[in-house]
């Protein structure tokens, strides 16, 4: 879906005069927002989804997003590349997900065992919970497409 195409459906479930009155902003320049880009315009008013964009491509980096989507009271994951074929992996890739799963809780057992968590034990605990949000967003995209070959040197199955 385009950006604009992305605005266009807000604008049906939002006020385009409240989101104008919001950032200060014209009411016709909310709806600019919302229609196709006429690609021959030599000026053009990119809508703010656009400019994430490429703040993004130009900076690579991932905080910009991590950031968007913990404003949203979300987080990112990177959906894995899968490649063609099926293979034996979804039992060790399975048992790799119950794995990461008692790693966070030992990780969560220990920095509470004292009955308070301090900033260290926090990024820890993030650390782990991060890594198995990773390897179980993996696994349910191979499952999605019914190929396990992409589990392989993901760190999500056993290293020969």
């Amino acid at each position: 879906m385009q950006s604009h195409e992305v605005l266009r459906e807000v604008l049906k479930s939002t006020s385009a005069k409240q989101i104008a009155a919001d950032l200060n902003l014209s009411l016709s320049l909310i709806y600019k927002w919302a229609e196709t880009p006429d690609p021959e315009a030599l000026s053009q008013s990119f809508n703010p989804l656009d400019r994430v964009d490429q703040l993004f491509r130009s900076t690579q980096d991932l905080r910009l997003i991590h950031w968007i989507c913990e404003r949203s009271g979300g987080f990112f994951i990177r959906n894995p590349k899968t490649v063609s074929g099926h293979s034996d992996q979804l039992m060790p890739a399975t048992n790799e997900i119950v794995q990461e799963f008692a790693d966070l809780l030992a990780v969560v057992s220990s920095a509470s065992s004292d009955l308070s968590v301090n900033a260290a034990e926090a990024r820890k605990i993030r650390a782990r919970w991060e890594q198995l949000k990773t390897v179980t967003e993996t696994f349910v995209r191979c499952c999605e497409e019914g190929n396990f070959e992409g589990l392989k040197g993901r760190g999500i199955t056993p290293q020969p």
